[in-house]
């Protein structure tokens, strides 16, 4: 974690360092390069055209003071080409603009979600703190904000950057024209026009950062509010069930309430800030009508600029000043930029951190065997707030025997499970798997994605893998023949299915994939005493010589394991990961 004393600006730059990398990275690396040089040329020669509109001014006014009609008339045609010039290149630029919010957001997304989705970080992200939680919200819609801001940033920098290079140079040779008078003399200011707008435009962005700097802080607990919000909605969505037995709704309002509350606290510190900061940036808007003529008065009113230069000065004037304001007016966009950056490179961070989580306590040492014998040797597992191990000290069991590991309540038997599949790596001991075998991990609550009855069954495998017939037979087989209609049907299947139904379905899946190693983790706990018999008839039938390891709180009664292993719990040793603290807020 960076230390305090590194500058709040050094946190952006990295950040930026690391997004610029993962675009570069990215299958849209060639698409973002031609974006944005289209983009540059297309601001160019906007830049261009505005140049020459500048200088169509002196013309025009001049033709209206002097009510010459033949040259007014002339200066309308060449307006009317200047316009239609300005709006051709406004639109593609603005369908260049849209664009790239659409590229980015996309080789951005693809990178994290490619990050998120490496072996075992899903799961082991909310072991590491606060940062783990969301990551829903910082993929999706952090991820689009912060596109959509820097887009127009960039295309807005971009433009005003060259207007500004383009109109000093114009409003230098134009101030070259004026004279400022002081008690004796005519006294020539080169470049007085410039100076002035740069003084404007400096005190001005001062004011912004001075008045708006607290933003940034806020944007930060707005977004981190905000997602706790969406969460806890999505955790009552998904309890709903639960919470109707419980009667629980007035305990689920009192929480949405609070977590709403806290979202508003921020919220309305927000409209104080922006309420402050809107004094400084349309107070500075309203006096940059004026300013131009006012510093431009003494030309005019000397008779050294006529009433065509006086308005080519005043609208080169506004060029430069409206260029130098970008700051001022995109201060509030720029806080929630960098709010928003922070959010989702900490969450990539983090990812690419999760490799590292813990490593300086001892793992468990898993390695591939040289025959089909799964050994454990000494085998333990770190807990919270314990240790759980095997009571035998070495163990073999070799292929088709039926193991069970029996532990009391709490005993780590899900965390053992998870140790074995290589989710958790710290303990002691060693695991040496068997040699080229096909494995399953079966937990209590099988995973049902979201599609056709016929994708679920063949995860992570695809559809297109089995025959109909083959997922049919698989649904009888467990006693879901009723599914068979549904097989094509897509939905929702972990809410339409009870958990004893989901248990089957996963069974069913395991005819299909027929590997040679199981392990279980109370994975037929949901099942009554005849559907229990049925699924393991499976292992005397279809997946005869098939190993079975399970975990259980209950010894077995139906004669089905032919060892029985014992897992017990000590109070030595105790996991203490080093979590992953996000920067503090503003960082």
């Amino acid at each position: 974690m960076p230390e305090k004393s590194v500058p709040p600006y050094a946190y952006v730059w990295s950040h930026v360092r690391v997004m610029l990398s993962a675009l570069a990275r990215s299958n849209q690396c060639k698409t973002l390069f031609l974006v944005c040089l289209g983009i540059v040329v297309v601001v160019s020669a906007n830049t261009v055209a505005q140049i020459r509109l500048n200088a169509w001014n002196r013309p025009f006014y001049d033709a209206v003071a002097q009510k010459e009609f033949a040259l007014f008339i002339n200066q309308l045609l060449v307006f009317a080409v200047l316009a239609s010039s300005l709006l051709v290149l406004g639109v593609m630029q603005t369908w260049l603009q849209e664009y790239l919010k659409v590229s980015l957001r996309e080789a951005l997304t693809r990178d994290l979600i490619s990050e998120w989705l490496k072996p075992m970080r899903v799961y082991r992200l909310p072991l590491a703190g606060d940062i783990g939680i969301n990551p829903d919200q910082r993929i999706h819609e952090d991820i689009r904000h912060m596109t959509e801001l820097l887009t127009d940033l960039m295309v807005g920098l971009l433009q005003a950057s060259l207007l500004l290079i383009s109109f000093v140079g114009v409003l230098w040779v134009l101030s070259g024209e004026m004279a400022q008078s002081d008690s004796t003399s005519l006294v020539a200011v080169p470049g007085y026009m410039v100076w002035c707008a740069l003084a404007y435009a400096l005190i001005g962005s001062w004011l912004s950062w001075y008045v708006g700097r607290p933003l940034i802080d806020l944007n930060v607990e707005r977004s981190a509010r905000d997602a706790e919000l969406r969460f806890a909605l999505v955790r009552v969505n998904e309890a709903a069930e639960a919470i109707s037995l419980f009667r629980g709704e007035e305990d689920e309002r009192r929480m949405l309430n609070g977590e709403l509350e806290r979202v508003i606290a921020v919220m309305k510190q927000l409209v104080n800030g922006f309420v402050r900061l809107t004094w400084v940036t349309s107070g500075y808007g309203w006096l940059a009508i004026v300013i131009p003529f006012i510093v431009a008065a003494p030309g005019y009113f000397t008779g050294q600029l006529s009433f065509g230069a006086l308005m080519m000065t005043v609208a080169a004037f506004q060029q430069v000043q409206q260029a130098l304001r970008w700051f001022v007016d995109n201060f509030q966009k720029l806080a929630d930029w960098r709010a928003a950056l922070l959010r989702v490179m900490l969450l990539r961070e983090a990812l690419t951190s999760l490799d590292t989580l813990g490593e300086k306590i001892e793992h468990i040492a898993i390695s591939k065997g040289a025959n089909a014998k799964l050994v454990f040797d000494n085998l333990g597992v770190f807990l919270v707030n314990g240790r759980a191990a095997l009571k035998e000290p070495h163990v073999e069991i070799s292929a088709g025997e039926h193991v069970l590991i029996l532990g009391q309540a709490s005993a780590g038997k899900t965390t053992f499970f998870r140790a074995l599949a290589g989710l958790w790596p710290w303990g002691t001991g060693s695991v040496t798997l068997p040699k080229g075998r096909g494995i399953m991990f079966m937990p209590q609550r099988p995973y049902l994605p979201r599609g056709s009855l016929c994708s679920v069954l063949a995860y992570p495998a695809l559809a297109k893998d089995f025959e109909a017939s083959a997922c049919i037979a698989a649904l009888d087989r467990v006693g879901l023949g009723h599914l068979k209609p549904d097989l094509d049907k897509e939905a929702r299947w972990d809410i339409a299915l009870t958990l004893e139904e989901q248990q089957r379905l996963a069974f069913a899946r395991l005819l299909l994939q027929r590997p040679s190693w199981v392990f279980f983790d109370e994975a037929i706990s949901a099942l009554d005493e005849d559907r229990r018999r049925l699924i393991l008839s499976i292992f005397e039938h279809e997946l005869a010589g098939s190993t079975v390891i399970s975990t259980s709180a209950r010894p077995s009664t139906d004669r089905f394991y032919t060892r029985v292993l014992n897992l017990v719990r000590g109070r030595e040793g105790r996991l203490a990961l080093r979590a992953h603290e996000p920067l503090p807020a503003g960082r």
